[in-house]
């Protein structure tokens, strides 16, 4: 009973499902190499990534519960546990306390304005999954929410936040708009139905063509991060790599079949991993 129990917290904290905690770590690894140039500090980047699981699993848990009257009606999520009855909200609420106490002992091992910075980042988290009842722009708060790690990361590691962070800080809003809009082209039909505000609804027709905008907006922020930080070739080679993985996206995207939508929503990952992979190959070419 208690390893089922255990089962079912960890479906509720997505955990079976890390594709939503790779989304949040990408760009706080680009915030900490950048920030570090190329030698962030062990301890800096053990913190973030333990936070970033902790946090991405307290945002599922937070999500579910605020969701726990929509998430019965609709096809793919109605078998979450909260929906299904097999956990209650009261035990959500008191997993989501822990994993948020958690992340903040991780985060008290950094310095001050880090941990004050931790503070908003919290608030994010909370708020997000409300915001899909009040405005059709809950993909941006996610992006904040997401991209709020960046300033952090910096501020830990280097103990201010530059000019520089905020642009990327920018790139990841962006970037998270664009691909959780791919994710909310799935569950249109079933939003429309029980009344769900997102981007994806909001945009209608013009969906692909703003999804592209965006797409277009985060690569000239990403150079102008480059150019600020004078990065070299394999950082532009990554983000040329990105390039046709965004293009490969709205291809999938271009029909609005569900499964398509999905796909290029996963494909994300591989997004975030080759832009890293640019930044990490500069700092190695650099020496």
């Amino acid at each position: 009973m208690r390893l089922e129990r255990l089962r079912l917290y960890l479906v509720l904290m997505r955990l079976n499902r890390p594709i939503g905690t790779l989304l949040l770590l990408w760009p706080t690894l680009w915030a900490l190499w950048l920030a570090g140039e190329g030698h962030p500090q062990v301890l800096v980047v053990l913190v973030f990534v333990l936070g970033v699981v902790a946090m991405r699993s307290a945002g599922c848990v937070i999500n579910d519960y605020a969701d726990r009257h929509v998430d019965p009606h609709v096809a793919r999520t109605r078998l979450r546990p909260i929906a299904a009855g097999k956990v209650t909200p009261r035990e959500a609420l008191i997993l989501f306390a822990v994993l948020c106490l958690t992340a903040f002992a991780l985060v008290l091992l950094m310095n001050s304005l880090t941990i004050m910075m931790s503070l908003v980042g919290v608030v994010l988290a909370v708020a997000y999954p409300f915001m899909k009842r009040y405005t059709h722009l809950p993909q941006v708060v996610l992006g904040i929410a997401f991209g709020w790690a960046v300033p952090m990361a910096f501020a830990a590691e280097t103990g201010g936040v530059p000019p520089v962070a905020w642009l990327l800080f920018i790139a990841t809003v962006l970037w998270a708009t664009a691909y959780d809009s791919m994710y909310a082209m799935v569950d249109r039909t079933d939003d429309l139905r029980i009344g769900v505000k997102s981007t994806a609804i909001l945009f209608g027709e013009a969906d692909r063509h703003l999804i592209a905008l965006i797409q277009v907006l985060f690569f000239v922020v990403m150079a102008m991060v480059g150019r600020q930080l004078e990065l070299g070739s394999l950082y532009y080679a990554g983000l040329a790599i990105a390039l046709l993985l965004a293009a490969y996206q709205l291809m999938l995207i271009w029909p609005r079949d569900p499964p398509g939508c999905f796909k290029a929503f996963l494909n994300n990952n591989w997004f975030g991993a080759v832009i890293f992979a640019g930044i990490v190959g500069h700092y190695l070419a650099m020496g």
